[in-house]
């Protein structure tokens, strides 16, 4: 056997491993679905998330029975015999080493056991597995808990902003806001990303300590976007979002679109400017890192 397949089977036991005990931590087991019935429940169970316009479900049974038969990754989280989370994901090009992971949710009831890391850990097993060494997907960037989690928990990348992608969404959680979308990439085989999942990341610290740092984009004290200073060439830039924007939208939709367009065209611009996300911090800022010019 060569050193790189010794590393390679080296890298699938510990992320095996990884995704048992975060299941384990969890209070979950995590498993594949194929069964009519199955995915059937994976269907309810998104419609009870995020209670879509009848006419545009996240996903459909059929859909899911599809893709599934295909080898595309549908898996289910279950406390005893209840479906509490669940996850799927088609083959992406490259499709030897590329997968797009589409939807991920776990029920109200279930929220804070940390099942959405166990379903991750378990797809990401599952794609080495099978020799894919990236997964990609998408989140609404205004959304605090889902950037925490996806680039401090996971240690994915974001590596565009996407405007309005999906179009309007009539949804119990976006409320006819703009779909706009950060995509990321998830280095399957990165060091930090087996680092996230062995969970032995050590943290930064909180992100306004950061040395040099100019906020781009921070909260007032009424709730509302403020534009910071333009930022200069080189640096680490910091862009805040609100605590709870989907509240926000409930609220006060004004506020939530002003923080919208605020977002897009600070986080969005920053972006196509050239700076690179690096991560994500606890109390609500992006951090940037900018190398070129023209910004702001």
């Amino acid at each position: 056997m060569s050193i790189p397949d010794i590393a390679f089977g080296a890298r699938l036991e510990d992320a095996t491993r990884d995704g048992l005990a975060a299941a384990e931590s969890a209070g979950v087991q995590i498993r594949e679905l194929w069964e009519l019935a199955e995915l059937d429940e994976v269907y309810r169970l998104y419609d009870a998330i995020w209670r879509p316009d009848p006419k545009n479900p996240p996903i459909t049974t059929e859909l899911l029975r599809a893709l599934s038969k295909a080898g595309n990754y549908v898996a289910g989280a279950y406390d005893g015999d209840e479906l509490v989370g669940a996850c799927m994901g088609f083959f992406g090009a490259p499709a030897e080493v590329a997968m797009h992971s589409h939807v991920a949710g776990v029920s109200g009831a279930a929220r804070g056991r940390n099942v959405g890391f166990a379903l991750k850990l378990h797809q990401r097993a599952w794609a080495l597995q099978r020799g894919v060494t990236t997964i990609s997907w998408t989140f609404d960037p205004l959304i605090r808990r889902n950037a925490y989690f996806n680039l401090a928990k996971l240690a994915a990348r974001p590596t565009e902003y996407l405007t309005n992608f999906y179009g309007f969404m009539h949804d119990g959680i976006n409320n006819g806001d703009d779909s706009d979308r950060l995509l990321i990439r998830w280095q399957l085989n990165a060091p930090e990303v087996a680092a996230a999942g062995a969970r032995s990341i050590t943290s930064t610290g909180p992100a306004l300590s950061l040395p040099q740092a100019t906020v781009a984009l921070a909260c007032g004290d009424d709730g509302r976007p403020v534009l910071g200073a333009s930022a200069s060439a080189g640096g680490t830039l910091l862009v805040a979002v609100p605590a709870d924007v989907e509240g926000l939208r409930q609220s006060d939709p004004a506020a939530g679109k002003e923080w919208r367009v605020a977002l897009r065209e600070v986080l969005g611009g920053l972006m196509a400017d050239g700076a690179r996300v690096t991560g994500f911090d606890r109390a609500g800022w992006y951090v940037l890192e900018q190398t070129g010019e023209g910004l702001l």
